[in-house]
C-alpha cells in the first residue's frame, strides 16, 4: 500500500479473536494506521492491551471513555475501511438490523467507507436461516465477507464457521483499498 492508510479494526468476543491479533500486526508493518475498538465480551479473550501493544494507539471498549468528545463518530470519520474480525452472529444481526447498543455497532452506523466483515461461529450458528438472512441482508446493504471457512471448529464440532485466516482477511483488505 503507497499512502498511508488507516484501518479500524473490530472485535468481538468470538474465540478466533486471538487470530486478529496477527492480522493487526500484518497491517501495522504494510505500514497502516489501525485503530482498534472490541466489544466489552472480547476483552474478556483478549485484551485490549494486547491490541494497544501492537497498534500503539489505545483500544476503545466503552461508549464514553477517554477524552474524545464523539467516540462514536471520530474513529469512523478518520477511516479508510472498517473490518470486523471476528463478526459473531450477534454482530452480524445487529448490523442487519441497524441496532446500536455499543461503542462497536454504533461506529459500523457512523462508518460511510468499505466494511470487511468475517464471520466465525459454530456451524449450527452459522447455518441457522436467521443468520443467512442476516447476511444476505448485509450483502444487500454493499458489506463485504471474507469467509468463513470449513474446518475444525473451538467447540470441537467439523464445519463452516472457522474466521478466515488472518493472511486471507489482510488480502482482502488491499483488494478493496485499491478500489
Amino acid at each position: 500500500m503507497e499512502e498511508k492508510r488507516e484501518i479500524l479494526i473490530g472485535v468481538t468476543a468470538g474465540i478466533a479473536a486471538y487470530k486478529t491479533c496477527d492480522l493487526v500486526s500484518r497491517l501495522v508493518k504494510s505500514g497502516c494506521g489501525v485503530s482498534v475498538v472490541m466489544t466489552q465480551n472480547a476483552s474478556n479473550l483478549v485484551a485490549p492491551r494486547t491490541f494497544q501493544a501492537l497498534t500503539g494507539r489505545p483500544v476503545s471498549v466503552q461508549m464514553f471513555q477517554g477524552g474524545d468528545a464523539i467516540p462514536h463518530i471520530e474513529p469512523a470519520r478518520n477511516a479508510d475501511l472498517f473490518c470486523v474480525a471476528p463478526a459473531t452472529a450477534n454482530f452480524l444481526g445487529k448490523a442487519a438490523c441497524g441496532l446500536a447498543d455499543d461503542l462497536l455497532s454504533t461506529l459500523y452506523l457512523a462508518f460511510s467507507g468499505p466494511v470487511l466483515l468475517a464471520p466465525a461461529m459454530n456451524c449450527q450458528m452459522w447455518e441457522k436461516p436467521s443468520v443467512q438472512r442476516n447476511v444476505r441482508q448485509l450483502m444487500e446493504d454493499g458489506v463485504h465477507f471474507v469467509g468463513p471457512e470449513s474446518g475444525h471448529l473451538a467447540c470441537g464440532e467439523q464445519g463452516t464457521g472457522r474466521m478466515a485466516e488472518p493472511e486471507q482477511i489482510f488480502k482482502r483488505i488491499q483488494e478493496l483499498l485499491l478500489r
